[in-house]
C-alpha cells in the first residue's frame, strides 16, 4: 500500500447483479475517482422482504462471485461480503472504513427499494453515484402517450427503438487502489451451494464474466445470423444462452447490442427483439410488483384452475408421458435451463392440460432456473397462461405431439433428455402410445414400465381448458383456429 493511498479518500463500489469488470458504470466511476475503492457484495438472501433466491440460482451466484473475486484481485484488490439488509451492512461499513461515497448500479428487478436507501445515504452526508446498467432503458422515462406503462409488446418496442441508443462503454479499470486495512469479509465459500443436485449444472455451464464474453462471440460468429428461425429448435444450438450471465450482469446489455449491430447490423435484429421483451417484462414488474403471484387481467383470479400435487410432482419430473414435454422438464433439472420454445409447451402443459395454477410452474421455474429472474419469470409465465399483459389468448393451447413434431422433427432432443424412447422411430417417437408392438419391443421400451403413458388425454383436456375460460369470459374463444 502507497503511503499516497493512506491519504485518499475512500469509496465503496457496491456489486449487485452486475457481477462484471467491463461496462460497468458504477465500477468504472468508483475506480476512477480520486479515492481508494472498496468492493462490495451484500448477502442481503432472506434478510429483506424481497424473494428469497432459488437454490440453481443461489449455485450460480457463489460460482460468479468467485469469479469477480479473481477479477478484482488482478487488478489489485478484492471483494468484501458481508451479510445482512443493505442499509444495515451500508450503516455499518461506512463507520468501520470512513468510506464517504458509494457506487452502484440500480436495481429493476423488485429485489430493493433503491429510492430510500439513497435517500438515507444522502441524509448521512454520503456522496451517491447511480447508473442505470443492467437494462436498455429506465421504465419511469418510457411510457405511452397517456403516461402509463406500455401493455402491448409492439408499441412498447417501436417506442424503445427509437428511444434507445446504446451509451458509451464504461472503461474498465486496469488497476483499482484499495483501502489501507481491509476490513473482515465473509468467506465466499459460505455463499456456495454444494447440493448434490447442482453437479450436473456444473457440467452444463460456467458461470463468469468471461465465459459470458465467450458466449456472446460464439453467438455472434455462429449464431445470430440464423436466429430467428434455429431459436425455436430444441435440437439445435440456436439460442444464445446468455440469459444466465444477464441475469446476474456478468455481461452488459449495452455491450450486447454494440457488438451484435457492429457486427451484424439489422440481422442482428431478431435477437434484440428479444433483449427488448427483457426489458417488457422488468416495466411490467415496475408498475405491477405482484407480477410473479398475481394476474394482472383480474377476471383470471376466477379461474378454476386447482392444485393436484401428484400431479405436479409427475410434471416436475418430466413423467407426463407426452416426450417433449418430459425433454424440457428433465433438461431444466439436470442444467437448470430450458430452451425457449420448449418452456412455452412445457408451461402450457401444466396449466392448460392439467388445470394446475401458473404459480405452481413459476414456482418451480424459480427455483430451478439459473437464470430465474422476477420479471422474466412472472411476465413469461403471465404470457402463457394469457392473463398477463400482451399475453397470448387462453385458448392458444400449445399440442404437445404436434409441437414436438414441428421443432423437434427427428427426435434429437427427445433422444438426449428421455433415453428410454431413444430408439423409437422418427415418426411415433413424439406420440409412442401410436407405436406398433414391434417398434416398442425393437426399442426396448415398455410403456406405463420404462416409460409412462400420458397423464391425460390432451384433446379432452383442451377442451376442459376451453370451458374454463368460457365461464369466467362469457366468450366463445372459437379454438379451431388455435390448434398448435
Amino acid at each position: 500500500m502507497t503511503s499516497e493511498s493512506l491519504r485518499k479518500p475512500l469509496g465503496i463500489v457496491w456489486f449487485r447483479r452486475d457481477l462484471r469488470i467491463a461496462d460497468n458504470p458504477a465500477l468504472s466511476a468508483g475506480a476512477s475517482a480520486d479515492a481508494a475503492t472498496l468492493p462490495l457484495y451484500i448477502d442481503d438472501d432472506g434478510q429483506t422482504p424481497a424473494r428469497s433466491l432459488g437454490d440453481a440460482a443461489r449455485w450460480w451466484r457463489g460460482r460468479s462471485l468467485l469469479a469477480i473475486d479473481q477479477s478484482l484481485r488482478a487488478l489489485g484488490a478484492r471483494l468484501i461480503v458481508r451479510r445482512g439488509s443493505p442499509q444495515a451492512v451500508l450503516d455499518s461499513l461506512l463507520t468501520e472504513s470512513g468510506a464517504r461515497s458509494v457506487y452502484f448500479n440500480l436495481r429493476r428487478d423488485g429485489g430493493g427499494d433503491d429510492p430510500a436507501l439513497i435517500a438515507w445515504l444522502r441524509s448521512r452526508e454520503v456522496a451517491v453515484e447511480t447508473f442505470d446498467a443492467n437494462y436498455l432503458h429506465d421504465p419511469h422515462h418510457l411510457r405511452t402517450a397517456g403516461g402509463t406503462g406500455f401493455k402491448v409488446f409492439a408499441p412498447f418496442w417501436n417506442r424503445l427503438r427509437g428511444a434507445y441508443a446504446p451509451p458509451a462503454e464504461a472503461r474498465a479499470p486496469r488497476r483499482i487502489e484499495g483501502p489501507p486495512h481491509w476490513p473482515e469479509s465473509l468467506p465466499l465459500e459460505a455463499l456456495q451451494v454444494t447440493d448434490p443436485w447442482t453437479g450436473s449444472i456444473a457440467q452444463a455451464w460456467h458461470p463468469g464474466e468471461a465465459a459470458a464474453q465467450k458466449r456472446l462471440a460464439h453467438f455472434a460468429e455462429e449464431i445470430v445470423d440464423g436466429y430467428a428461425t434455429g431459436r425455436d429448435r430444441p435440437d439445435r444450438d440456436g439460442t444464445s444462452r446468455l440469459s444466465p450471465h444477464l441475469a446476474w450482469g456478468e455481461i452488459s446489455v449495452h455491450a450486447i447490442w454494440r457488438h451484435l449491430t457492429r457486427q451484424l447490423g439489422d440481422k442482428a435484429l431478431p435477437y434484440l427483439r428479444e433483449l427488448g421483451w427483457r426489458d417488457f417484462n422488468m416495466h411490467l414488474l415496475q408498475d405491477f410488483p405482484a407480477l410473479t403471484w398475481r394476474p394482472m387481467q383480474a377476471k383470471f383470479a376466477a379461474f378454476p384452475a386447482k392444485d393436484n400435487d401428484a400431479l405436479l410432482r409427475t410434471w416436475e419430473r418430466g413423467l407426463t408421458g407426452y416426450p417433449i414435454v418430459d425433454a424440457g422438464m428433465r433438461q431444466l433439472w439436470r442444467t437448470g435451463w430450458m430452451h425457449n420454445r420448449v418452456r412455452m409447451i412445457a408451461a402450457s402443459f401444466l396449466v392448460k392440460d392439467l388445470l394446475i395454477p401458473w404459480q405452481r410452474g413459476e414456482e418451480w421455474f424459480w427455483d430451478t432456473l439459473v437464470d430465474a429472474d422476477p420479471a422474466q419469470n412472472g411476465g413469461n409465465w403471465q404470457w402463457v397462461a394469457g392473463c398477463g399483459a400482451d399475453a397470448a389468448p387462453f385458448f392458444r393451447v400449445f399440442n404437445p405431439v404436434l409441437q414436438g413434431e414441428k421443432f423437434d422433427p427427428r427426435g434429437a432432443y427427445v433422444r438426449e433428455w428421455v433415453p428410454e424412447l431413444a430408439r423409437l422411430p422418427d415418426n411415433v417417437i413424439h406420440q409412442p402410445w401410436t407405436a406398433t408392438p414391434a417398434q416398442l419391443s425393437a426399442a426396448g421400451a415398455r410403456l406405463g414400465e420404462t416409460y409412462p403413458l400420458p397423464i391425460v388425454d390432451h384433446a379432452p383436456a383442451r377442451q376442459a381448458a376451453l370451458a374454463a375460460y368460457r365461464r369466467i369470459s362469457g366468450k366463445d374463444p372459437q379454438p379451431s383456429l388455435f390448434s398448435e
